[in-house]
């Protein structure tokens, strides 16, 4: 046997030159290069990446390297799947398996104004379907479930494991963010891939979403793939090929998953920004909200039903949903989490109280005629502007800051009537105007409605 003396080593104990050649020892450049040409990476490779990352042997420049080489080149199956597999095992697993029934969570690929999972999962919930929901924060222009639900006074998204589970078993439903010991690997990375320009990857959008849910414990899962100038996929086809894969590497670790594709082209209803959107999904909660927002939760809730095995009929779940919504009983359930994460639901039923508002600007129509369209992206890059998201790692975010549109595509206007309000606590009010009204364009003849529901995946 060959074996090896380290210079270091005091006891000088030999090394086994073929452990040592398995344990080691790869270069991180290697692997940069090799993605960059096309080469793919093995398990082992990954592994060790993904250990070495997490216990801060290899440093953020490196690693955002070789994330920017995934987009550009991609991942196959089989490295996505080690991927997701070498994140899960980066930290612990939940075991829900005391709690009956069958666990649904929901997922959005991302989007503006996306304030879909607050509305979603206490309605779900209180139509019996448990929700273990762990979610994430704001990556690039799209808003984050997160950043939304602590924009409530007080409200606490990092729960232990244990207070986790037993507001589960109370009331069917929970909203977290990942702990340090949960897939501390998609922790770190989703924080880099924020800031490092490589959010739009199909590997990498995938395993960041599948290994949370797998280790959160869940049974099911429902993909809000967005598709549009305000998602990461720009079209159809793309988004089709996410969502597909999402559902393939969901079965790949025995979640049942479904995907359904949905417009993002504009901002969904009329608030952006982590505040206003959550005052907004509680209106929506209360029978009060948006229509476009309302047949998105109709949707993806109805699937939930479905994959939790309260019905195999898909137009009895849309009516148990819209019952829920106009019940108030949905709202209830969310009062409920509020209360018991430490939050102050006082602030829902007199907003004007709420503490972190910024300064509010009108901003009126140029001209007259119809909206024809506002456009997701820009509104999303225009609200991160105001601080209701994150350019660098250690930003802060402004809660109160971001966009109420008074319009929405379709809806007439007249000259200098007011269209929308930006909120910011940042001076240069002149500037966000401008960028605000480059988001709308305008008609001189009435739009039509534009598709909001594409596709049905797997469901």
């Amino acid at each position: 046997m060959i074996s090896f003396i380290s210079r270091n080593n005091t006891n000088k104990k030999p090394i086994n030159a073929k452990l040592y050649m398995q344990e080691k020892y790869y270069n991180m450049v290697d692997l940069i290069c090799r993605k960059r040409d096309g080469g793919h990476l093995s398990g082992n490779e990954i592994r060790w990446m993904i250990t070495d990352y997490i216990n801060g042997k290899i440093p953020d420049y490196q690693m955002s390297a070789l994330l920017m080489a995934i987009v550009l080149r991609g991942m196959n199956k089989e490295e996505t799947t080690f991927l997701t597999k070498s994140m899960i095992a980066s930290g612990d697993s939940i075991d829900l398996s005391d709690i009956s029934g069958i666990k649904v969570d929901k997922h959005s690929t991302g989007g503006v104004g996306d304030k879909i999972s607050l509305i979603l999962a206490p309605v779900v919930a209180a139509a019996g379907v448990v929700v273990p929901m762990m979610s994430g924060r704001g990556l690039g222009h799209t808003g984050g479930t997160l950043d939304k639900l602590e924009a409530i006074p007080g409200f606490k998204t990092d729960l232990s494991i244990s207070d986790f589970k037993k507001i589960l078993k109370k009331i069917g439903f929970a909203m977290i963010g990942q702990t340090d010991k949960i897939v501390p690997a998609d922790r770190k990375l989703y924080s880099l891939r924020d800031v490092s320009g490589t959010v739009p990857s199909i590997p990498l959008i995938c395993s960041s979403i599948i290994s949370k849910k797998k280790a959160e414990g869940t049974d099911a899962l429902v993909m809000d793939v967005k598709v549009g100038s305000g998602a990461f996929m720009k079209d159809r086809e793309k988004a089709a090929t996410l969502a597909h894969t999402l559902v393939e590497l969901g079965s790949e670790l025995n979640i049942k998953t479904a995907a359904v594709l949905t417009n993002m082209d504009e901002p969904l209803g009329y608030a952006v920004g982590n505040w206003l959107e959550t005052r907004e999904a509680v209106k929506v909660l209360k029978g009060e909200g948006p229509d476009d927002i309302l047949r998105i939760v109709v949707a993806l809730g109805s699937t939930m039903l479905m994959l939790g095995g309260k019905t195999d009929n898909r137009k009895e779940a849309e009516e148990i949903i819209r019952e829920l919504i106009n019940s108030g009983k949905g709202y209830n359930k969310f009062l409920q989490m509020v209360d018991m994460q430490g939050g102050n639901s006082s602030v829902f039923e007199k907003p004007e109280h709420y503490p972190f508002i910024g300064n509010k600007i009108t901003v009126k129509s140029p001209d007259s005629g119809y909206i024809k369209s506002i456009n997701a992206l820009k509104t999303g890059i225009l609200s991160v502007e105001l601080g209701a998201g994150r350019k660098k790692i250690e930003d802060k975010i402004d809660f109160g800051a971001g966009i109420e549109f008074f319009k929405k595509r379709g809806d007439t206007v007249k000259e200098n009537e007011p269209i929308a309000a930006i909120y910011t606590q940042k001076k240069n009010s002149d500037i966000f105007v401008e960028h605000l009204l480059d988001c709308i364009s305008f008609s001189d003849s009435a739009v039509t409605d534009q598709e909001l529901i594409y596709k049905f995946i797997n469901c």
